[in-house]
């Protein structure tokens, strides 16, 4: 219930407490946030959005080049191959 709020580190408690106890819990599964960075995690949702390298360099005063290098990097950490997987992956966060 704490991971669900948003409490990680209650939850982790949690867990420790219960392993301390003899019982066991499921573990938390990492989230997007969890995996980006903040600047990435922006990249990620104006490119879900449907915007362009370019586009998304414009608005983050980047070149349209570091978005390809940063969307390069991404990819993989998400495990998406394009940019329609990215919907899915943010649309879980809204």
């Amino acid at each position: 219930m704490f991971d669900a709020l948003g409490a990680i580190p209650w939850g982790d408690r949690a867990r420790r407490e219960l392993r301390a106890a003899g019982e066991t819990s499921r573990g938390r599964a990492p989230d997007v946030r969890d995996l980006l960075t903040a600047h990435e995690l922006q990249i990620v949702q104006l490119a879900a959005d449907g915007l362009t390298n370019r586009e998304i360099g414009e608005r983050l005063y980047l070149s349209h080049r570091t978005v390809s290098s940063h969307l390069h990097r991404i990819f993989p950490k998400l495990g998406v191959v394009s940019r329609n997987e990215l919907r899915g992956v943010v649309g879980a966060l809204r």
